[in-house]
């Protein structure tokens, strides 16, 4: 069978060659450098610092939106016009529709020179590796899938807009909950207009088909000051009313649209999550399992880039994981000890597994 690769990337002869990222994870004892690399350390450190950041906030709330992040926004108003016209194509398959394959190529020939215009003009240097970041976030045009691989590329890409200078400790919010929820908004429309198949899901033991980040950040909203228990998430009056408040309830109400069947049959993971009796440990938990189930696994970061942003270089020994490289305030503690303000995780809260019986 011949060997079929992603769409070349469409990068300006002048950002050619300038920080391209390459992939470093290329045997399973490479996943012991990379959890010691400066990237890991910085990773968890901004999904941890994000965490303390969004507690007790809404998707709904009147959100400061600096400039930049506005232009940001603007990113997803081009691709969603790429979409509009790449239409999917009338076949049998249910999973894989051609038409990706189309809007892949459209989106890999324009998205550097998009970015480019994004961001400012001291910062043209960075493109090409934020480029690739982004550009590999919304899944394989080969085997037209998505999955949580896709949505890591694009944290790289919102940490590495951090650690360049992009954005700013006052972007910390509105990077969460405009930026990213906006990712999110856009690949469940790539997942249900292009019927994308899940990539290396593990059926009913994963977590979800296609994300994981939003169910962290969403129990951290949660975990200060909640309107509701974990135990009544799954409530079809609860997801009505907080779906656009709320990450974790948005997940909640997708999963709902693209499945049928008991809750419990399809999603076992989450469904146990709901016996959990409070955010904070939901919070704490899945903090966790993102590192043993997606960080660690060779299947996923074998796929991975890292470049001058996000390096592979080893961290100094005694280094601590800690947002306040990335220009937060708050530097956010190892994730399993993780502590934040307004009591979102206490110091020593351990979440274990929970099986319903």
């Amino acid at each position: 069978m011949d060997m079929v690769v992603q769409d070349p990337k469409n990068i300006p002869l002048e950002l050619a060659g300038a920080g391209q990222p390459e992939k470093c994870v290329k045997c399973e004892a490479d996943l012991q450098k990379w959890l010691r690399s400066e990237a890991y350390y910085d990773l968890i450190g901004f999904i941890n610092g994000i965490s303390t950041a969004i507690q007790g906030k809404k998707n709904s709330d009147d959100l400061y939106i600096s400039p930049q992040m506005e232009k940001l926004l603007g990113i997803f108003e081009k691709l969603n016009s790429m979409v509009d016209e790449t239409p999917p194509t009338d076949q049998p398959q249910r999973f894989g529709n051609k038409a990706f394959r189309t809007w892949s190529r459209k989106m890999n020939h324009e998205i550097f020179l998009i970015l480019q215009s994004c961001i400012p003009s001291e910062k043209c240097t960075l493109v090409t590796e934020l480029g690739f970041y982004l550009s590999e976030s919304f899944g394989n045009s080969v085997r037209i899938d998505y999955g949580t691989g896709h949505e890591l590329s694009f944290i790289f890409f919102m940490c590495s807009l951090f650690k360049g200078g992009i954005l700013e400790e006052k972007d910390n919010v509105s990077c969460a909950l405009r930026l990213f929820n906006t990712y999110l908004i856009f690949v469940r429309r790539l997942q249900k207009t292009y019927r994308m198949e899940p990539a290396g899901s593990q059926g009913v033991w994963s977590l979800d088909d296609y994300q994981f980040v939003p169910f962290i950040w969403g129990s951290a909203q949660l975990a200060c000051k909640s309107p509701i228990t974990p135990e009544k998430f799954l409530d079809d009056e609860v997801i009505n009313a907080m779906k656009n408040d709320y990450m974790f309830i948005a997940c909640i109400d997708f999963i709902k649209q693209v499945k049928t069947g008991h809750f419990a049959e399809h999603s076992y993971q989450l469904w146990s999550i709901s016996a959990v009796p409070s955010w904070a440990k939901i919070n704490s938990g899945l903090v966790k399992m993102y590192q043993k189930e997606i960080l660690s696994k060779f299947p996923i970061m074998q796929h991975v880039l890292f470049g001058n942003l996000m390096t592979f270089n080893p961290v100094k020994p005694g280094t601590t994981i800690s947002s306040a490289r990335l220009g937060f305030i708050q530097p956010a503690p190892p994730p399993n000890k993780m502590v934040a303000t307004n009591s979102l995780v206490s110091e020593n809260a351990v979440v274990e597994d929970k099986k319903v019986e």
